[in-house]
C-alpha cells in the first residue's frame, strides 16, 4: 500500500530507498494520511558536513548515524492544519529507537532536501529543522562540476544536543 500511494500521489513517484531504510504509513480515522521514507544519508553533502564540522574520516566512520528523508507525502484527501509539522515532530521522537531496533544503532541527525522551485519547506521549518545550505545541483553520479539537476535547499534536524560530538567521535 505504501509504495502504491507514493507512486500515485508523490510528484517523484516511488523509489526503493537505498541502504538502511524505514518506511512509515501514518493512519488517522481508519485511513492512511501520510507516507514517509527514511534512508541512509547522502555520502557527500558539503553544507551538512560544514554544519556538523567533521572531517572526511569522521564522516566515513559515522555517516550511518544520519538518516535522510527522501519522501514525505500528506495524502491529497487530508486537510488537517499543521499535520505535516506535527508528524515530523513525532518522527523525530521515535526514529532513532526504531532504527536501533532494526539496524542495531541509533540516529543522531536527520536531513532532507527541499526543491525551492516547488516548495518552501514550511512544515520542516515549523518543526524546527535548520537550513544548512544548498546542494550543488550535480547529484551523486556526476563526474563534472556542471549542475545537471535543480539546486535544492538542505535542511537538518539534530536528534541529540551533543550530536556533533557523537558524529565526530570514534563511531
Amino acid at each position: 500500500m505504501w509504495n502504491s500511494l507514493l507512486e500515485e500521489h508523490h510528484y517523484l513517484g516511488y523509489e526503493q530507498p537505498p541502504g538502511e531504510h524505514l518506511k512509515y504509513l501514518v493512519w488517522g480515522q481508519g485511513r492512511p494520511v501520510a507516507c514517509l521514507a527514511w534512508s541512509s544519508a547522502v555520502r557527500h553533502l558539503r553544507s551538512r558536513d560544514r554544519y556538523i564540522g567533521w572531517n572526511a574520516e569522521a564522516r566515513r566512520r559515522n555517516l550511518r548515524f544520519i538518516a535522510y528523508n527522501p519522501r514525505f507525502l500528506i495524502l491529497p484527501w487530508v486537510t488537517v492544519e499543521h499535520l505535516a509539522s506535527h508528524i515530523l515532530g513525532r518522527m523525530a521522537s521515535r526514529i532513532s529507537a526504531d532504527w536501533e531496533r532494526i539496524y542495531g544503532h541509533p540516529i543522531y541527525f536527520l536531513e532532507t532536501f527541499v526543491d525551492p522551485e516547488r516548495f518552501r519547506g514550511t512544515c520542516y521549518r515549523a518543526a524546527n529543522w535548520v537550513w544548512l545550505g544548498k546542494t550543488t545541483g550535480r547529484g551523486k553520479q556526476s563526474n563534472s562540476y556542471v549542475p545537471n539537476r535543480s539546486i535544492k535547499e538542505v535542511l537538518g534536524y539534530p536528534l541529540a544536543k551533543q550530536f556533533r560530538e557523537l558524529l565526530m567521535g570514534p563511531g
